[in-house]
């Protein structure tokens, strides 16, 4: 594992902690269903049950594809840069992330307005949640940690 492939497992594993039986999102009570380190998607549903070597190997996919996105952005970044990206995509979606003002401003260059940007992805279905705001926080401090 790289150097921010493990910053991104660690966010990851904090954050999103790993469940082997399928449970509800606790923004709507229900769909999308999550497993694992908080994966969703189709084939994922409340009866849906994983091994641990399930989870990690779809977080370990998940973090390998992330971050060749991130790669296709064309920036120069730390392996805590990246990995802290990783860790926000990991739980916004890539979609949200590749259209989001905080890819526009580190592509300009302007890391202290990148940083300021995780903030703002607080929200699940519209509320303010106070372990995505927690996340955000790490997330933009490990952001803002130098390393390699």
């Amino acid at each position: 594992m790289t150097s921010w492939q493990q910053v991104a497992s660690n966010l990851i594993h904090k954050w999103e902690g790993c469940r082997l039986k399928a449970y509800p999102d606790p923004a709507t009570g229900g769909a999308p269903w999550t497993i694992g380190f908080g994966a969703t998607g189709p084939g994922i549903t409340q009866d849906t049950v994983w091994t641990q070597e399930q989870a990690d190997a779809d977080l370990a996919n998940r973090i390998a594809h992330i971050g060749s996105v991130i790669d296709s952005y064309g920036v120069t970044i730390t392996s805590n840069q990246k990995g802290a990206l990783c860790s926000l995509a990991y739980n916004i979606g890539l979609g949200a992330l590749s259209n989001s003002t905080l890819i526009r401003l580190l592509k300009a260059g302007d890391l202290v307005g990148a940083s300021d940007q995780f903030l703002v992805w607080n929200r699940a279905n519209g509320k303010v949640m106070t372990g995505l705001v927690n996340r955000r926080q790490d997330e933009q401090r490990v952001f803002n940690t130098v390393g390699d």
